[in-house]
C-alpha cells in the first residue's frame, strides 16, 4: 500500500505553529485595512502582500511531500478462557472444559483474519492457554477482574476486543454488584468484552456450598462450624449433615451431626465440634444428598483446620516422690504454658487399710474418671515410676493405647516401677511404646553409666537445645531400666554403652510415632542430674529444661523440634501429580523417605516414596504420584532424624465445585456494559470482528523547496510589496 500526503515542519511544536498562523492571519487583516487608504496600485499591493505572506509562512512552516508505504493487518483480539476446575463439571455428554475447547476452535475460525492471543485466567491473573491433552495449571477460582487488570497494565499493543469463554460463575466480579460497580471493574480496557457461555445444562445437584468457622480452632475448645448447603431441582426438604475427623490408622471419628432445613434452594446449619489435637487436622463435612444428584462429588468437603493450643494440658502420674519425679513436677509447674494435673499415688494394695478412701486422702485419686471420661482432654500423659498392677492402672491401659493412636502423647519415664518393673510388658500399652518389653528380663540395672548419643540423636532437632549447652557429654546416670529393641518406626536417640539386646546396644531414649499420636520411652530416673550435679554447674542447671522442653515440644509437634518443614508444592487434586516439598534444617547429605497413608481407614498400608538430599540445604521435592480422593498424612524422614508430618486433603473439585450452577446472567451483563455481545458456543459466528489495523513500514519526507529558497522568495516579495506601498501612497 502506497500513500502520498504533505505535512508541515515536524521540528516545530504545535503552539509555535499556532502562533505563526495567527500572525499571518493578522498580516492579511491589516493588509485589507491598508488597501482602503491606497491612492493607486491597489491590485499590485494586494497581490504582492498576499504572495509575501504566503512565502513568509512557507519559510516558517516549511511544507514537504510525505510518501508512506504500509500494510494492513488484522486487529489484536484477546481470548480469555476460564481455567477454573469448575469447568471440569459434566455438561451432558461432555464437560464444560471440552465445550470451552470447542469454543476456542470456533473463535479461531471466526477471527481468522485477526491476531488472536489465547490466554487462560484463574486466581493469579493470566497465563498461556493449555489446550485439551496438554498439562495445565487449573485454579480453584476464576478471577476475571484481575485478568482484565493484567491486560490493561501489560505493555505493548492493546487488544481491540476481548472474548471471555466461561460459564459465568466467577469468583470476581462477585454476584450482586450494581451496574456502575460492575462497569468500573470490567471496562478498564475501554474495548468491547464479548462473552461465550460454555454451559448448556444446569445439573440437578445438592452440595456443600461453604464451610466457615467462627474464630480460630483451639485444642479442647468448642468451635462453631457453619455449613452452607445448596440444592437445585431436587427434593431437599431436610438434608442430614455430618462432621468427622479423619484419623491415621483408625476409622473417622464423628464430631457432630445435624439436619439442614432447605428453603428456596439454600440452607445453613451450625454445628459445634471439639478438636483435641493441635496441628493440621483434616475434617470431613458431608451431606446425605437425595436421589437424583448428578454431581455427588461435591456432597463432601475435606477441610484442613490448623489447630492451635491455648496451653498444653498435661497429666503427670507418679508412684512415689523421688528426686526425678519432684524435679519434673516442679519444672512443669513453673512453665506457664503448661496446664498440669499431677498425682502422687502413695497407697498400694499391700499397704491398703480397711479405712474408706475418703478418710485416707485429702483429694481422692479419680483414676477411673481420668483414664476414661477426661482422657481425651489431655495433650499428653507422663507415667513416671508407677506400677500398673499395684496402682490399678492395668484396666485402663487399653484406653491409653487407643488415646495415643488417636493423637495423644505419652512419655514413660524410668524408675524401678516403670516398663518391665511396672508390669507393662505384654500389655496393650507396650504396643504403642517405642521399645519392646521382655518380662523375663531383670527390670532394672543398678550399675552407673553415661548415656551415649546415637547417629539419630546427633541429628535430631529434639535434642539440639541440649547439645548446644553440653555438646555430646551427659552426666552419669544411677542405673537404667531394661528396655528391649526398638519397635517398628521408632528412633533411638540415646543408647547404653555396655548393655545390649542381641548384640545391639540397648535403647535408653527412644521416640516413636504410632497412629495419630507420639510416644517417648526414657529408661532412666536420673535426668534431674542435668539440673543438680557437678556437670550442671557450668550451665546453671539449664540442661534439664533444654531436655524436657525438646521432648515435650516434639510430642506436641512444635515446628522447632521437627526434622524440617513439610508442605505441598500445590493443592492436591485427583488425576494430577502431587509433589511434596521438604525443607531440611541441616545441610547434610541424607536419605529421604516419605510414608504416605490414607486417613480414616483402619489397617491402611502406607506407600513408601524415597529420594535423597544433596546436602546443600535446599528444599527437596518428592513426587507422590496421582492420588485418589481422600485425606492423607505424609511422614517425611530425612536421614536418621525423627520424621516430620503433614496432613492434607485431596478433593475432586474442592471449592471450585461447591456451586455447580452456571451464571449466564452475569455474562450477559458484562457484555452489555462493555458494548460487547453475549453468545453461546454455537453462535460464535455472530460476534462482530474489529476493523483491520494499518501498520506503517516506510515513510519518506521530501521538502517542496529548500528553506533558503523560501526565505529568498519571501524577501523579494516583501521588497516588491514595500515599493508598491510607497508608490501607492502608503507609509
Amino acid at each position: 500500500m502506497r500513500e502520498q500526503t504533505w505535512s508541515l515542519s515536524e521540528d516545530l511544536s504545535t503552539p509555535v505553529l499556532a502562533v505563526a498562523v495567527v500572525l499571518l492571519l493578522l498580516w492579511l487583516v491589516f493588509l485589507v485595512f491598508e488597501l482602503k487608504n491606497r491612492e493607486r496600485f491597489g491590485v499590485g499591493i494586494a497581490v504582492s502582500g498576499l504572495v509575501a505572506a504566503i512565502l513568509l509562512g512557507a519559510t516558517l512552516l516549511r511544507p514537504a511531500h510525505v510518501t508512506q508505504k504500509g500494510s494492513v493487518v488484522g486487529s489484536k483480539v484477546t481470548v480469555l478462557v476460564d481455567a477454573s476446575r469448575r469447568l471440569s463439571l459434566p455438561d451432558g455428554e461432555l464437560t464444560r472444559r471440552q465445550r470451552a475447547e470447542q469454543a476456542v476452535q470456533s473463535i479461531e475460525q471466526h477471527f481468522e483474519h485477526a491476531r488472536l492471543e489465547l490466554s487462560a485466567f484463574g486466581e493469579n491473573g493470566i497465563r498461556p492457554y493449555a489446550r485439551q491433552g496438554q498439562v495445565g495449571d487449573f485454579s480453584s477460582e476464576s478471577d476475571l477482574v484481575r485478568a482484565l487488570e493484567a491486560l490493561a497494565e501489560s505493555p505493548g499493543e492493546r487488544p481491540r476486543a476481548v472474548v471471555v469463554v466461561s460459564d459465568g460463575r466467577f469468583s470476581q466480579p462477585a454476584p450482586g454488584l450494581t451496574d456502575d460497580a460492575l462497569r468500573r471493574l470490567v471496562n478498564r480496557l475501554g474495548v468491547p468484552v464479548h462473552t461465550v457461555n460454555v454451559a448448556t445444562q444446569v445439573p440437578k445437584d445438592a452440595s456443600v456450598r461453604g464451610v466457615r468457622a467462627a474464630g480460630a480452632a483451639v485444642a479442647h475448645q468448642p468451635l462453631a462450624v457453619t455449613v452452607e448447603i445448596g440444592c437445585h431441582e431436587l427434593d431437599c426438604a431436610a438434608i442430614p449433615v455430618t462432621i468427622r475427623e479423619m484419623l491415621r490408622g483408625e476409622e473417622a471419628a464423628l464430631l457432630a451431626e445435624g439436619v439442614a432445613k432447605v428453603r428456596d434452594g439454600r440452607a445453613t446449619v451450625e454445628l459445634p465440634i471439639v478438636l483435641d489435637r493441635a496441628g493440621p487436622r483434616v475434617v470431613e463435612v458431608a451431606i446425605g444428598a437425595p436421589s437424583g444428584d448428578e454431581v455427588p462429588e461435591n456432597d463432601r468437603r475435606l477441610i484442613t483446620f490448623n489447630v492451635t493450643r491455648d496451653r498444653i494440658r498435661l497429666l503427670h502420674v507418679a508412684g512415689r516422690p523421688t528426686y526425678d519425679v519432684r524435679a519434673l513436677r516442679m519444672w512443669l509447674m513453673a512453665d506457664s504454658s503448661v496446664d498440669l494435673v499431677a498425682f502422687f499415688i502413695l497407697r498400694t494394695k499391700e499397704n491398703n487399710s480397711m479405712s474408706d478412701d475418703s478418710e485416707m486422702a485429702l483429694i481422692p485419686f479419680p483414676v477411673d474418671e481420668l483414664f476414661t471420661e477426661h482422657l481425651p482432654s489431655f495433650d499428653a500423659i507422663v507415667l513416671q515410676d508407677i506400677d500398673a498392677e499395684e496402682y490399678q492402672l492395668s484396666r485402663h491401659l487399653t484406653s491409653i493405647e487407643a488415646y495415643v493412636r488417636a493423637g495423644g502423647g505419652l512419655i514413660m519415664v524410668g524408675g524401678p516401677a516403670s516398663f518391665i518393673g511396672g508390669n507393662y510388658a505384654g500389655t496393650r500399652l507396650e504396643q504403642v511404646l517405642p521399645v519392646a518389653l521382655d518380662p523375663s528380663e531383670e527390670p532394672f540395672g543398678l550399675e552407673e553409666f553415661t548415656p551415649r548419643y546415637t547417629a539419630a540423636g546427633l541429628a535430631a532437632s529434639v535434642l539440639r537445645p541440649l547439645r548446644a549447652l553440653l555438646g555430646v557429654s551427659l552426666p552419669p546416670m544411677p542405673g537404667s531400666n531394661t528396655l528391649g529393641p526398638a519397635q517398628d518406626g521408632a528412633l533411638v536417640l540415646w543408647e547404653h554403652p555396655t548393655r545390649v539386646n542381641d548384640s545391639v546396644p540397648m535403647p535408653v531414649l527412644a521416640l516413636r510415632e504410632v497412629g495419630d499420636g507420639r510416644s517417648i520411652a526414657l529408661g532412666v530416673d536420673g535426668t534431674h542430674l542435668l539440673a543438680f550435679s557437678q556437670q550442671a554447674v557450668s550451665t546453671a542447671g539449664r540442661g534439664y529444661g533444654a531436655l524436657w522442653e525438646g521432648l515435650l515440644g516434639w510430642l506436641m509437634r512444635d515446628p522447632r523440634y521437627e526434622a524440617g518443614s513439610v508442605e505441598l508444592v500445590q493443592p492436591c487434586f485427583p488425576g494430577h501429580p502431587t509433589r511434596l516439598r521438604l525443607v531440611p534444617l541441616t545441610a547434610e547429605k541424607a536419605r529421604v523417605q516419605v510414608e504416605l497413608t490414607k486417613l480414616g481407614r483402619h489397617g491402611e498400608k502406607p506407600i513408601i516414596k524415597e529420594s535423597s538430599s544433596p546436602g546443600d540445604g535446599q528444599p527437596i521435592e518428592v513426587d507422590l504420584g496421582q492420588l485418589e480422593v481422600g485425606a492423607y498424612t505424609a511422614k517425611a524422614r530425612i536421614g536418621a532424624a525423627p520424621p516430620g508430618r503433614l496432613d492434607f486433603a485431596c478433593e475432586q473439585g474442592g471449592e471450585a465445585w461447591q456451586d455447580s450452577r452456571p451464571d449466564p446472567t452475569r455474562l450477559e451483563r458484562i457484555a452489555e456494559l462493555t458494548k460487547g455481545r453475549a453468545v453461546a458456543v454455537d453462535d460464535i459466528k455472530s460476534l462482530p470482528t474489529p476493523p483491520e489495523t494499518q501498520v506503517s513500514v516506510e515513510r519518506h519526507v521530501h521538502p517542496i523547496m529548500p528553506p533558503w529558497l523560501w526565505a529568498l522568495g519571501a524577501t523579494l516579495a516583501l521588497g516588491v510589496h514595500w515599493i508598491l506601498r510607497r508608490r501607492g501612497g502608503l507609509t
